[in-house]
């Protein structure tokens, strides 16, 4: 089965199982055990303009469904993931999205300008739920006019494919998603992680050093799923579904809620070995549901392709 995936005219991925950022780190640590050439993308932890130290410990918590984690965004900086890791990924054929992340709209177009030059890197993923410095430390992704107003710079200086990913923690993730593609975004990554809290019961004080954390993992796959079904039906923009995870049955409920293709992030700390898993067992489970590839999957859920004859509907339905 072909399982390869056009999200933009010139963007062809080879399957839809991409390696979310933030949990594979920059894919080459992952190498020998996860080929990143054998995958649809790796998106590479996020990059900022300078180095950044991260938040303090501890930095992860597990929860019964999934995992809360405040790492803070740490990374090397742009220049180092120029010099130390893109090289390899490069020379192992891989296909590469870079994360880009920044305090202020100038920080974001800066990233994305010194990425410009760089060989090998298939798209750029705005992160957006970074705090806005100038706005108090509101995140960008909070608000329609500063969510676009970072597409729009970093439209500006880069011809690569733009995908922006979007926030859950949101009051209406459309209107959002709506401002980011007429700024200029290619493509969007749906959802970011969603906001929580756990405490440390011995400790006294909240488990994570930073306070609130991103939860990510299984308990989160139902919000994932309503984004991308909301947000498919309201843009012209592919849409890459991301949150929960974790079996081929998942990748199929993305891809009929509207995804053209997905992230895999947290099941990758349990085991990095699944994500090729994914990709081999994919093609019998779309054969299975009657789909002859993943393009055929896409919002086949959608109201426009249900069958509307009587028998096939439930009596109170509406």
């Amino acid at each position: 089965m072909d399982l390869s995936v056009q999200l933009t005219r010139d963007w062809v991925l080879p399957n839809p199982i991409i390696a979310a950022s933030g949990t594979f780190g920059f894919g080459d640590e992952y190498a020998e055990l996860v080929p990143p050439e054998r995958l649809g993308a790796v998106a590479v932890k996020g990059v900022s303009p300078d180095p950044w130290p991260g938040n303090p410990p501890p930095r992860v918590w597990e929860t019964p469904a999934g995992l809360l984690n405040s790492i803070g965004l740490q990374n090397p900086g742009v220049d180092a993931f120029l010099r130390d890791h893109l090289p390899a990924l490069v020379e192992r054929g891989a296909h590469v999205i870079v994360n880009i992340i920044g305090h202020t709209v100038e920080e974001y177009a800066e990233v994305a300008r010194r990425l410009e030059g760089a060989a090998g890197i298939d798209a750029l993923e705005v992160n957006i739920s970074c705090p806005n410095i100038k706005e108090g430390g509101m995140s960008f992704g909070n608000d329609p006019r500063s969510a676009a107003a970072v597409t729009a710079a970093v439209r500006a200086v880069t011809r690569r494919p733009l995908v922006v990913k979007l926030s859950p923690n949101v009051t209406d993730v459309v209107a959002i998603a709506r401002a980011v593609t007429d700024a200029g975004a290619d493509a969007l990554s749906c959802i970011n992680t969603v906001v929580g809290l756990a405490i440390d019961i011995e400790r006294r004080r909240p488990a994570l050093g930073g306070i609130t954390g991103g939860l990510s993992g299984p308990a989160i796959k139902p919000v994932a799923l309503r984004v991308v079904w909301e947000v498919s039906q309201a843009v012209p923009v592919p849409v890459i579904g991301v949150g929960g995870i974790s079996s081929p049955r998942d990748v199929l409920e993305f891809l009929m809620a509207g995804a053209r293709a997905v992230m895999v992030g947290t099941l990758t700390f349990r085991d990095p070995g699944r994500l090729l898993e994914l990709v081999e067992t994919l093609p019998a489970t779309l054969a299975a549901a009657g789909f002859r590839g993943p393009g055929e999957a896409v919002g086949a859920a959608h109201p426009r392709h249900w069958r509307r004859e009587a028998a096939d509907l439930p009596e109170d339905f509406v």
